[in-house]
């Protein structure tokens, strides 16, 4: 992980919000590199919101530090919030507006708009632009939230639960469109409660817990402290696989073609295990290393509980 501040467009360390006795933020660490998508992990409660708006300069913090462009979130939110754009996870609109006109009024609050790159989004999530906001369904609604920040000129895309109401094709269009964006260049804070979207799209991970920074990495780099699956059909029994340190929940079956076997493997022990089972000439040789979903788990499995309660009072998710 970066740890200059100048070479980060997002850099958060220590941050600290307490709303009366409770703290919703409790000594978090963020840092967003510049031209790279960055997932931001939690359940509802673990200050993912309150993180966001502190970024904003909607709030302000008790205590750390917090820069967006090397600039101070709440005195410079407007040289911010001219190179950034944001998109909340429930949107609430001008019920007598089209959507069209909606689309437009928060393009103009978020900066430079493409107007040829706003009717192509329009078009690509099926949107009737002149409906009034007040026909819309919560996925409608966001719909018109993410295309009038993705059409802006942004260098920095702020998304929080963005695509909270839409259908699975839709979801697919808006992975794609981030996609696009990346390759451009632009830098993406993806906060999401769909792992399997930030799997496919995020080059690293921050998962949080408590108001509390508790892994940052890339997804290899958190899979390297955890178990991986094998499973082969090999021609004879692989030699020496109970040898290896760091191969667990070994078994064997008869097979028709051969040994069915299966085992647990630390990432240390990958390399060696591998290579055992292939010098067994296996016909099939299936490798799963943890999903995010897991991982996630791993680190929520001690928590006892969300915050959910509590978070009801402020807001928060």
């Amino acid at each position: 992980m970066r740890e200059s501040l100048s070479e980060n467009l997002v850099q958060a360390q220590g941050l600290v919000k307490a709303f009366g006795a409770f703290r919703a933020l409790d000594g978090l660490d963020l840092s967003v590199a510049e031209g790279e998508v960055h997932g931001f992990l939690g359940p509802n409660g673990a200050g993912k919101s309150t993180t966001i708006r502190a970024l904003l300069g909607q709030l302000r913090l008790n205590a750390g530090k917090a820069e967006v462009f090397g600039m101070h979130p709440w005195k410079d939110s407007v040289q911010i919030h001219g190179r950034l754009a944001y998109v909340p996870g429930d949107t609430s609109l001008w019920p007598g507006l089209s959507g069209g006109e909606c689309i437009d009024v928060l393009g103009g609050f978020q900066g430079s708009m493409d107007s040829r790159r706003r009717d192509e989004l329009v078009e690509r999530f099926e949107l009737d632009p002149t409906k009034r906001a007040r026909t819309y369904s919560k996925g409608n609604r966001q719909k018109v939230a993410l295309v009038a920040a993705l059409s802006c000129d942004a260098e920095l895309f702020i998304l929080d639960e963005p695509t909270s109401g839409l259908d699975p094709l839709m979801e697919a269009v808006f992975q794609k469109v981030i996609t696009e964006l990346n390759r451009e260049g632009r830098t993406v804070l993806l906060s999401s409660h769909i792992l399997a979207e930030v799997e496919a799209l995020c080059d690293r991970v921050t998962i949080i817990r408590s108001g509390k920074t508790v892994s940052t990495g890339t997804l290899e780099q958190l899979r390297s402290g955890t178990l991986t699956t094998v499973e082969a059909t090999t021609g004879r029994r692989p030699p020496g696989l109970e040898d290896i340190d760091g191969v667990t929940d070994l078994r064997f079956e008869n097979h028709p073609h051969g040994v069915r076997l299966r085992l647990v493997a630390t990432h240390a022990a990958m390399p060696e295990a591998v290579a055992a089972v292939t010098a067994a000439a296996p016909t099939d040789l299936v490798v799963r290393p943890p999903s995010l979903e897991q991982l996630f788990l791993e680190h929520y499995q001690d928590s006892g509980h969300s915050r959910g309660g509590a978070d009801s009072a402020v807001g928060e998710s």
